[in-house]
């Protein structure tokens, strides 16, 4: 079972939904677990959707791919530009 946490870093602008730094949510295999009263953008989800299938092989992975420096996104939102930190957790 692979389980990346993903967390609001920085804000550089101004986000409407409001995501506040040190908002998390989880991907579980193929479920997302959001903390209560907590919600994810859906743009924001949908630019990093691509990585996390490759997140939950990434140490079988050559050395130099990308995916192993590659830590940080950001939401497409030109407006409030969220920077979001993926890690991958011990299940």
């Amino acid at each position: 079972m692979t389980k990346i946490k993903v967390t609001v870093e920085k804000i550089h602008g101004y986000c409407n939904l409001p995501m506040l730094v040190g908002d998390y949510f989880h991907v579980i295999d193929s479920k997302i677990v959001v903390p209560d009263g907590k919600h994810i953008c859906l743009w924001a989800l949908q630019s990093m959707m691509p990585v996390f299938p490759i997140l939950a092989v990434k140490d079988k992975l050559e050395d130099n791919h990308w995916v192993k420096k590659t830590q940080q996104f950001s939401c497409p939102d030109p407006d409030g530009l969220v920077q979001y930190r993926i890690e991958v957790e011990e299940a």
